[in-house]
């Protein structure tokens, strides 16, 4: 029975998490600033039936050249979309279902995680303030941003836990903190970054406030390590192969973070809502809003923990519980206004954050959390009923109206992805990231449908083939010539001609592979291969993979076993 209403509880949870998706359901997309998610989805599915998995050279961006974009880009909601594309959902419906899930299981992990810490009507309303934080529906409906809205996701999954593993101290929490950080690595490696300092600092909070041990803080660094280990396919490349692209571009001109700062009035006070983009100076067209109830609960509660921390009706440690999140939603808050510029000057890895603002995503969490602390005071379950019912209904009264797109435009995958529009902005948008840096410009034109003889005497190119990460034809050549490919020249990129490797070259305008033949016939081929540190990054994820599949059967069989009567 227990177990029963624990489930009706989540079962509401997502019942109130309707209307910020309702809009979703019905046919048709939305407009977004990142309309790449379909083309993104598209170009995973090619290389999924391609056999290319891990997916990391997309075959039509670039003007039709290709570039490794899921070498660099988080792959995770593109393969977890692919499986629903598998099941027969449209590219376009799966994109809205990806969203769905993300306000979803942001909703059901907030909830898990303030359960934990304030009790189970505590936990309710940190679910429903996370759920409905302005910036969830500003990275949904504004932004389109569907791998920074998924890490969002995995902020509270990982906190949670964390928390129990010190708590219970029971190594299955090792591998749950493993597997939910690996998610968020997967989902948007950046994200993950700015919260791993928060995440070490609330490591080694835990182990204070339970009085534990401190070698369990090498738990928590297993887990976390086990969670690289499960995304190393990914995050290795980006770190050793981030020389290998253009990426110069994401941090100038309009990129660069010191036109993106949010004021105070966008932060804290204001009801403005558009659909407009980031832009210097207070005018934008977007909304930063950290959510008016969000701050202002958790403000009026941390005062009342004051007094009662004064008149030593509550601990220590609670109180440092509290002031612990607190701190950290206005140290976020803080790095997305423009008075920690000079933060921003002396630490040049957070110009890699591109807009400041972004930290209100990190903000709405940690004061999200906040807002069921009051619980932890209430011991009359009715009491506790009606309030939980009162700031649920306050936080939907004011913020649901965000969660609505601009239009829905009546469109179809055809038209999305194959009319003339749809295919030149999925070939052009975005075309400088993360293409190669032997590429000195990008492309003014589409990619020639196959290869050509760029000098000699040339000749007879035949039954050309082309797969997301590889190329294959017929040659006869005439006498000596270059033949140049529709493909930039990346680390990996290899020819065979008549099964033996040749020397490529990309010295040329565009940096595309070249090589040189003499007269004969052949057998051409052009592969991407892996590089030594995509080889051991892929073998480090594997193992780490079977890990997690021995440890989780390990601990269900493990439990049955220990079961009266087995």
């Amino acid at each position: 029975m227990k177990k029963i209403k624990s489930f009706w509880w989540i079962i509401f949870l997502v019942l109130i998490a309707f209307p910020t998706f309702w809009r979703l359901l019905g046919p048709g997309y939305f407009p977004m600033h990142d309309d790449l998610q379909v083309g993104r989805l598209y170009q995973m599915d090619l290389c999924w039936r391609d056999g290319q998995i891990p997916c990391r050279w997309v075959p039509d961006m670039g003007y039709g050249y290709g570039y490794p974009l899921f070498n660099y880009y988080p792959p995770l909601p593109y393969y977890v979309g692919e499986i629903f594309h598998l099941l027969g959902f449209s590219y376009i419906n799966t994109v809205k279902l990806l969203f769905i899930l993300g306000l979803i299981f942001s909703g059901l992990f907030a909830y898990l995680l303030g359960k934990e810490l304030w009790g189970k009507y505590g936990g309710w309303v940190v679910g429903i303030f996370y759920l409905y934080a302005p910036y969830h529906a500003v990275d949904v409906y504004v932004r389109g941003a569907l791998n920074e809205f998924w890490g969002l996701v995995f902020f509270p999954a990982v906190f949670w836990a964390m928390l129990k593993l010190i708590k219970e101290k029971k190594n299955f929490w090792v591998g749950v903190l493993a597997f939910f950080y690996g998610l968020l690595l997967l989902s948007h490696n950046l994200m993950a970054f700015f919260i791993t300092p928060a995440l070490a600092i609330w490591g080694i909070f835990l182990v204070w406030y339970f009085k534990k041990p401190w070698r369990n803080l090498l738990k928590l660094f297993l887990g976390g390590l086990w969670g690289v280990g499960l995304a190393a396919f990914f995050v290795l490349p980006v770190i050793f192969e981030r020389k290998f692209v253009h990426i110069e571009t994401m941090f100038i001109g309009y990129f660069n973070y010191l036109a993106h700062f949010a004021t105070v009035k966008q932060l804290f006070f204001s009801r403005f809502w558009g659909y407009g983009p980031s832009v210097w100076g207070p005018q934008d067209g977007m909304a930063f809003p950290l959510g008016q109830l969000h701050w202002f609960f958790p403000t009026i509660f941390l005062i009342l923990f004051t007094i009662l921390f004064i008149k030593k009706r509550i601990n220590l440690r609670l109180y440092f519980l509290f002031a612990f999140y607190y701190l950290l939603f206005l140290g976020a808050a803080f790095l997305s206004h423009q008075r920690s510029s000079f933060i921003w000057e002396r630490i040049s890895f957070l110009a890699n954050m591109q807009f400041p603002w972004r930290f209100v995503g990190l903000s709405s969490f940690f004061v999200s959390v906040l807002s069921g602390s009051i619980f932890f005071l209430i011991k009359n379950k009715k009491q506790s009923l009606v309030l939980t019912l009162i700031l649920s209904l306050l936080v939907f009264v004011f913020n649901f109206s965000f969660f609505r797109p601009e239009k829905i435009l009546k469109i179809t995958d055809q038209e999305k992805l194959f009319s003339a529009q749809g295919w030149h902005k999925l070939q052009t948008d975005a075309i400088f990231d993360y293409l190669p840096i032997y590429a000195p410009q990008p492309p003014a034109g589409p990619a020639p449908l196959k290869p050509w003889f760029a000098k000699g005497e040339g000749g007879e190119i035949k039954n050309f083939q082309k797969g997301t990460n590889w190329e294959k034809f017929e040659l006869n050549v005439k006498g000596e010539s270059i033949i140049k490919l529709p493909l930039y020249d990346f680390p990996g990129w290899q020819v065979l001609v008549n099964g033996q490797p040749v020397e490529i070259n990309h010295e040329n305008d565009l940096g595309l592979i070249s090589f040189h033949l003499g007269a004969g016939s052949y057998q051409v081929e052009a592969k991407l291969k892996n590089t030594p540190i995509r080889q051991l990054s892929n073998l480090i994820s594997l193992i780490s993979w079977v890990a997690m599949v021995w440890f989780v059967v390990k601990f269900k069989y493990g439990a049955i076993n220990r079961r009266p009567g087995n």
